[in-house]
């Protein structure tokens, strides 16, 4: 499952740097490269040479040798890996990391990868559940980061509770789930919609909302990360995308448009998600010229818009799947059901206003995704990277069983 996979694992100061010697022999077992740094406290806890020997590569601590100089380059290694998993990890790392601070390699590595980076907590139940550590991982999520969440059981303190780094073994399958998910919509054809629209009112002033489209593009990359080719209509919005390949950028600004590409693109992809907030009303007229401020009691008429999801359900065919999103402040999974039954929908990704961190502008989010089936499936706050993945994993579910 691993076969020449290059995965950088670091080890920081933590009793449970044992357990290292382990994840190393799994990893090359699985056919994987394997370059070891450690914090200088982790070599108190397990000598270089078992891991040298075992990963069959020299490990890493310092950033240059002292008997000749020679450098060991963060860079490098940042753009070797396939993977950078960091396990254990103190809680003295993940405060680091979550503030950038880069005191030694395996922090400066961190900060140059290009990777997906997976964190495995190991520390005392008190450390784990302090306000401070639970928000230096809430950070660690929000910057795209994988969790693997510590277990429960007895501590080196001699305490019972939650704060055991997880086992080797369950630390593999993860990684061979992370990996395995890089080609579940390989050919596949997907349109995404994203951000907001904006609806003039004159050539200066508009009606629009809040939406930064970070869920949209975040699903973009997803998929195309996936292997899918990606048609991306996109309201306006400042996002960049890292990585353009496999994904056809289409710009619209107003309802109007987005509606217009929407449908002209729908007919030859396999999987449409819905993920822009789109603006429900529109001026009736537009002024061609700047309304003149001063004016008591200026009125503006407004209209529906097209309901886009609406018009895609109806034009949808048994071998496409149609996923849209609500946004809601009370009601929630009621109106969202009934959204999902009316718009003729597979799935209906679920966001509530009333959840801390979740919603527009963020860059987590909280969501509960239901199915056709009525099955419906609540999720934690995450980054919107990691809500991607949940969503793309439910996707690729449905389209396994229909398309």
């Amino acid at each position: 499952m691993l076969t020449d996979k290059k995965i950088i694992l670091g080890i920081t100061g933590s009793i449970a740097a044992f357990k290292a010697a382990i994840l190393v022999r799994l990893l090359v077992k699985e056919g994987a490269s394997v370059k070891v740094i450690m914090t200088p406290c982790a070599r108190e806890f397990i000598t270089p040479v078992t891991l040298a020997t075992l990963s069959k590569n020299t490990v890493l601590s310092d950033f240059f040798r002292h008997d000749d100089g020679k450098w060991n380059s963060h860079v490098e290694l940042g753009t070797w890996a396939d993977l950078f998993l960091i396990a254990p990890a103190t809680v003295n790392t993940i405060a680091k990391m979550a503030n950038g601070i880069c005191d030694n390699l395996l922090l400066t590595t961190y900060l140059s990868a290009r990777c997906r980076v997976v964190v495995v907590p190991a520390m005392d139940m008190d450390m784990f559940s302090h306000p401070a550590t639970l928000k230096n991982i809430e950070t660690l999520v929000s910057h795209g980061n994988i969790i693997i969440e510590p277990s429960t059981g007895e501590l080196a303190s001699g305490l019972e509770g939650k704060g055991r780094m997880e086992e080797p073994g369950i630390i593999i399958k993860r990684i061979e789930e992370i990996f395995d998910s890089g080609s579940k919509f390989q050919g596949r054809k997907i349109l995404v919609t994203a951000g907001p629209t904006y609806e003039m009112i004159d050539p200066v002033r508009f009606i629009g909302n809040f939406s930064s489209g970070k869920m949209g593009y975040a699903l973009a990359q997803e998929f195309a990360a996936q292997g899918a080719i990606v048609t991306l209509i996109s309201g306006p919005s400042t996002i960049d995308l890292k990585c353009k390949k496999n994904i056809n950028l289409v710009n619209v600004i107003t309802a109007e448009e987005m509606y217009t590409a929407t449908v002209n693109h729908f007919p030859e992809n396999d999987i449409a998600v819905m993920a822009a907030a789109v603006g429900d009303y529109k001026p009736v007229c537009v002024s061609g010229k700047k309304m003149k401020s001063g004016q008591e009691n200026i009125s503006v008429s407004l209209e529906p818009t097209v309901d886009i999801a609406s018009s895609l359900g109806k034009m949808k065919k048994s071998n496409q799947l149609l996923i849209g999103f609500a946004l809601e402040t009370d009601n929630e999974l009621q109106n969202a059901s009934q959204k999902l039954v009316n718009k003729n929908l597979d799935l209906i990704v679920l966001n509530s206003l009333n959840d801390e961190g979740a919603g527009f502008m963020h860059d987590t989010n909280k969501i509960t995704l239901i199915d056709k089936n009525n099955k419906t499936t609540i999720f934690q706050l995450k980054s919107k990277q990691e809500v991607a993945k949940d969503i793309a994993g439910k996707i690729a579910s449905l389209a396994g069983m229909n398309l």
